[in-house]
């Protein structure tokens, strides 16, 4: 087995057997992936993102689109995320969860400092699906300005929580924001974007991502692995040693009880299957013992995106 296709593909397989193989197991134990995203581009009006020339994301993306791979490999429900800077969009996707009942809960779209911030928390927080707000890129840096402090603080007052999409440039303000206001709960994607080579992650990744994780209410999700490697076209390998080093560091910044398990489909799809990208942390995560096991995969989400000891999920 020594052609690295050949040997890709067998890893592949294998972690495809052995998580269908423990379905039973894991169905025992809830499962929920906190990173999907649902669009159709079909819509009249279209949609934003994925753009018309990326062949693999423009297209239908339904909730049963993921549950027939979803649910095979013991997913119990997804919190969806949003893949729209439309404020309009954050009721498609509410009004698609009204008959979806795999969606436990949505972290959406507003722009904290806009005028129509705090009006727009107050409405869609009526519905207990709405659990938050992601921001990304260079809305990041602007987050400790003052009024948009305040409205951070808002989505705090309500128990809802803020994803942030950024890389490692965004993480002194990941920290900033976590002191400055300290009810609210972040949770930062995709292990910030860190570039995954299979050896240990760099430098300033580890002392941004450390700051980050001194403030007890600052998660991480982890998704993006496979994105990580940069590897397109289904090339993302397998085996779970190559991330160690990435999983290693985040687990021993954040220990067990703020990780949180995200899976990023469909944009995962485009470097490896669904059962690659659950069978990686599986494996890493089962090392550390079930109740670690039931923290990743459920408790922890519960924790950031559930307050008041709502039972939702």
């Amino acid at each position: 087995m020594n052609d690295p296709v050949t040997r890709r593909t067998f890893l592949g397989a294998a972690l495809a057997a052995a998580a269908v193989s423990s379905r039973m197991e894991a169905r025992a134990m809830d499962m929920l992936d906190c990173h999907t995203h649902f669009y159709d581009p079909g819509r009249p009006q279209g949609v934003p993102w994925p753009d018309k020339s990326d062949r693999q994301l423009y297209r239908p993306v339904y909730p049963r689109d993921y549950q027939v791979l979803a649910l095979p490999l013991g997913i119990t429900g997804t919190v969806v995320v949003e893949a729209s800077e439309w404020v309009a969009d954050n009721d498609w996707i509410l009004d698609l969860a009204t008959s979806e009942p795999l969606i436990k809960g949505f972290v959406g779209r507003l722009e904290p400092g806009a005028a129509e911030f705090g009006s727009g928390v107050e409405r869609l927080a009526k519905n207990p699906t709405f659990r938050g707000i992601r921001v990304s890129g260079r809305e990041v840096a602007s987050l400790t300005e003052p009024r948009r402090l305040n409205d951070l603080a808002v989505l705090a007052d309500r128990g809802l929580a803020l994803d942030v999409n950024g890389d490692i440039s965004s993480l002194p303000t990941v920290a900033a924001v976590a002191r400055a206001v300290p009810r609210l709960r972040i949770v930062i994607d995709h292990v910030a974007n860190v570039r995954i080579d299979g050896g240990p992650p760099p430098s300033d990744w580890q002392d941004g991502m450390g700051a980050a994780a001194t403030r007890s209410n600052v998660f991480c999700k982890v998704s993006g692995l496979v994105e990580g490697t940069g590897r397109r076209g289904g090339q993302a390998p397998a085996d779970p040693a190559f991330y160690r080093p990435v999983l290693d560091a985040v687990w021993r910044m954040f220990g067990d009880e703020r990780v949180i398990f995200g899976s990023n489909w469909p944009v995962s799809e485009v470097f490896a299957p669904l059962a690659t990208v659950v069978g990686i942390v599986r494996q890493y995560v089962a090392t550390r013992g079930a109740e670690a096991e039931r923290r990743y995969f459920a408790g922890n989400a519960r924790t950031a995106y559930f307050a008041h000891g709502d039972t939702h999920l």
